[in-house]
């Protein structure tokens, strides 16, 4: 019989705004084999076709998905609470899931998913997070961003969750990244020379990398 302790870490992938899973799929798999193939990837599309141009158009092909929209100024949003009920109810007919990666729109929702998961406000129906990978995100109610009411409480304590921060040297996202980091205990980060992508890997960011995936396969 399969050693159990051996299953691969499963992980729930959150693209960036108006891209889709696919799209994230693509930027991930040109990681090392070492890390792929310790991973179980599992890669989902926004709930809502987006709702205007692409940044990626031209450069990846459509369809694209946000998953949830704002304002101009990113001080009100909507459809913030559909989105969580739908990421719980992908994860109970799909999981169980073990970890979230996310870029951009999506890495901003999984850095707070685990702060409104221990208050009892999202993702009440499934198991604990237990780690995040998280490229190019920011903190609701940072600088750049505003508070949707349901994380209004998610980052009121440091979140006890194992992290990988990937930190870009020309993202337009930086400093928001770096501001993230406080939030959470003991975050892992890999600095990256790229601007606002999934980067690709050298050897001390394999490193890291991998030494990430030891720690969370050991803790599954």
């Amino acid at each position: 019989m399969e050693d159990q302790t051996q299953r691969k870490p499963r992980i729930l992938c959150l693209h960036g705004f108006r891209t889709s899973g696919e799209i994230l799929k693509q930027l991930v798999l040109r990681w090392p084999e070492p890390v792929i193939q310790k991973l179980e990837l599992v890669f989902l599309d926004g709930q809502f076709p987006s709702l205007g141009r692409s940044d990626v158009e031209g450069i990846f092909d459509p369809p694209y998905y946000e998953w949830f929209q704002a304002n101009e100024d990113f001080s009100e949003y909507r459809n913030f609470e559909e989105c969580l009920a739908y990421i719980q109810d992908f994860m109970l007919k799909n999981g169980p899931f073990d970890g979230v990666l996310g870029f951009s729109q999506g890495a901003i929702l999984a850095a707070a998913l685990p702060g409104m998961q221990a208050q009892g406000v999202a993702l009440g129906k499934v198991e604990k997070i237990k780690f995040l990978i998280v490229i190019s995100g920011a903190k609701f109610g940072g600088n750049k961003f505003g508070m949707p009411k349901l994380a209004s409480n998610a980052f009121s304590k440091p979140i006890d969750c194992l992290s990988l921060h990937f930190i870009g040297e020309k993202d337009f996202m930086k400093e928001e990244s770096v501001a993230l980091l406080e939030a959470f205990q003991n975050p892992v980060v890999i600095h990256h020379p790229k601007g606002h992508t999934v980067p690709k890997l050298d050897d001390k960011s394999l490193e890291i990398m991998v030494n990430f995936t030891d720690r969370i396969q050991r803790m599954i």
